[in-house]
């Protein structure tokens, strides 16, 4: 069995089903400023999509690099995603339509597997990530309001444990250790790495 075909049988099998995509529990990214004690209710809903490409070459997954002047995590890589709005059928949805909106990614191209547990960030979001296999033949349009630039990165480069850095630096007076799986010219650290970290941890190392 070949890397992809073992990658998609863990993704089919190991996942929360699409009825219960927070099952497991939440992680908080604790080093970056995240309360595990704060209520749940403080925190905004939000989802995104952790989008697997089917590549001739092999999987790959579909990330974006953030606006300079978005809000927050300006700058920053990340998956897909916004805030779950009151007219969204729920997390899948919502994810769905951000991605529309932000890269021109059509839902028809998308299949929703399942999830792997919420991620609650010291910016008060608590996210909900809906892994998704992606049929190429697609077209972006990424919205220049919200995303600066549209990549792929290897599956197999982000399911290695060895490529899991721990980096350190200072926030608010104290220094913090984060994940960090710099691939090219692309720093994927923070919350999105806490978050392939977690996809990594249930298909690979968590009981189901």
């Amino acid at each position: 069995m070949t890397f992809d075909e073992d990658f998609e049988a863990r993704l089919r099998t190991r996942l929360s089903p699409l009825t219960h995509l927070d099952a497991g529990g939440d992680r908080t990214d604790v080093n970056l400023g995240a309360d595990p004690d704060q209520p749940i209710t403080d925190f905004k809903p939000a989802a995104v999509l952790a989008p697997i490409v089917r590549r001739p070459t092999g999987l790959t997954m579909l990330l974006t690099q953030r606006a300079n002047h978005m809000p927050t995590h300006a700058g920053q890589v990340a998956f897909p995603g916004g805030r779950i709005e009151p007219h969204d059928d729920g997390p899948i949805a919502a994810a769905l339509r951000e991605t529309r909106e932000e890269v021109g990614l059509s839902a028809d191209f998308i299949t929703p597997l399942g999830g792997f547990g919420a991620f609650r960030t010291g910016t008060q979001f608590r996210i909900v990530p809906v892994v998704g296999l992606v049929e190429p033949g697609f077209t972006l349009t990424p919205d220049p309001r919200e995303v600066d630039v549209v990549f792929e990165t290897p599956v197999s480069f982000l399911m290695d444990a060895a490529n899991h850095e721990l980096h350190a630096r200072e926030w608010k007076g104290v220094m913090r250790e984060y994940y960090a799986m710099p691939w090219n010219d692309r720093y994927i650290w923070g919350v999105t790495a806490g978050m392939i970290r977690a996809l990594y941890q249930r298909l690979y190392e968590d009981d189901v």
